[in-house]
């Protein structure tokens, strides 16, 4: 594969769950990109005050997609429950399962997550293989911590399902470029759309070209992987 098709999903995050379940299964059935990526917690929000209902929802939800994911890749996050306590776990279905699953390692703490949520392992923070594709995934805030980036070296695609809050917006969007440019990579940000988030969903490729949308609810783009090869090739790191 030489190109990717990809699908950014910027979506609100809203009440009740099951609209927002309703919401991408739809837009799967409208869909036929390679990659479609959808916001951080997209389907119950940061619902602290109703955490188990969330972490119930989410794992029916989990199974419902599951179902409807052919040979398309859908990320996204949800909460889930694990020995140590509450996690938000990224997922990653292809061919009606789940191929890859991480707990976020760095926690937001002026959200508040550190008081609700464990972190995940640092070491579930690792390349995965899909397709001869070598994929690299952080969760929202991690995009601060130079090094995760360099975690995913030699990764040819880095997802980022986000809620990445308004005040900040132009720092998702450098520090995803930056990221696509060092790592020599592409960078596909799904971030939320509601009132008080950033928006600017994104596709970074590593020549430091964008694809960015404020107003969409489906961004579509093409991730190139011969420029990965090409950029590697001439400007070496190592």
């Amino acid at each position: 594969m030489k190109r990717i098709s990809a699908a950014l999903l910027q979506l609100e995050n809203l009440q009740p769950y099951e609209r927002n379940l309703r919401k991408i299964l739809d837009l799967l059935k409208q869909e036929s990109s390679d990659l479609i990526v959808a916001p951080e917690v997209c389907l119950t929000d940061y619902d602290y005050g109703h955490l188990e209902e969330a972490v119930a929802f989410s794992e029916e939800a989990e199974r419902r997609l599951c179902d409807a994911v052919g040979a398309s890749i859908l990320v996204l996050t949800r909460l889930a429950k694990r020995p140590e306590g509450y996690v938000n776990e990224a997922i990653v279905i292809h061919e009606h399962r789940v191929v890859h699953r991480q707990a976020k390692h760095k926690l937001f703490s002026l959200g508040e997550e550190d008081r609700y949520l464990v972190p995940g392992s640092v070491e579930e923070i690792v390349p995965f293989e899909i397709g001869g594709v070598r994929y690299g995934l952080m969760i929202c805030f991690e995009l601060r911590f130079k090094e995760l980036w360099q975690r995913l070296e030699g990764c040819d695609v880095i997802l980022l399902p986000s809620q990445w809050g308004l005040p900040r917006k132009r720092h998702l969007e450098i520090l995803s470029r930056a990221l696509a440019v060092m790592n020599q990579c592409y960078v596909a940000v799904a971030n939320s759309a509601r009132e008080d988030m950033a928006a600017s969903s994104l596709i970074a490729s590593p020549n430091g070209g964008l694809i960015l949308e404020d107003m969409k609810e489906v961004i579509h783009g093409e991730i190139d992987l011969e420029l990965v090869k090409k950029i590697r090739r001439y400007i070496r790191l190592k």
